[in-house]
């Protein structure tokens, strides 16, 4: 299935391919404030719609996750990463995609505060 999402304001707007099985709530020092709710797919099934050059950047901790946000609204609707294995992935903000309802999907808990 593919997802359509965007920051509020809509200058940062994307598609996204998969299926939403679960999404991760993290509690590390960054999630726990934004209160992203997370789905990770795999970076070639991200496309931008709009706004490709235009989001900040935002890493912190060992920088590996490239947080990125609205510069207008101040929205996260995207982070780009690797998995374990070294594979490109795009940690979406579920929060963000259009015709989803979060509170119906499995969330895992990820002690993100503790790694």
């Amino acid at each position: 299935m593919q997802y359509k999402g965007s920051c509020h304001c809509g200058r940062l707007a994307f598609t996204a391919e998969g299926e939403i099985k679960q999404v991760v709530e993290c509690n590390c020092s960054l999630c726990s404030r934004k209160g992203s709710l997370l789905w990770f797919v795999p970076r070639a099934k991200f496309a931008f719609v709009a706004g490709e050059n235009e989001a900040s950047v935002y890493k912190f901790n060992k920088q590996v996750i490239a947080h990125h946000f609205c510069p207008t609204c101040g929205c996260q609707p995207f982070s780009f990463g690797k998995d374990p294995s070294g594979n490109e992935i795009a940690a979406i903000n579920t929060r963000c995609l259009e015709n989803v309802d979060t509170s119906t999907l499995p969330h895992h808990h990820y002690d993100g505060k503790d790694v």
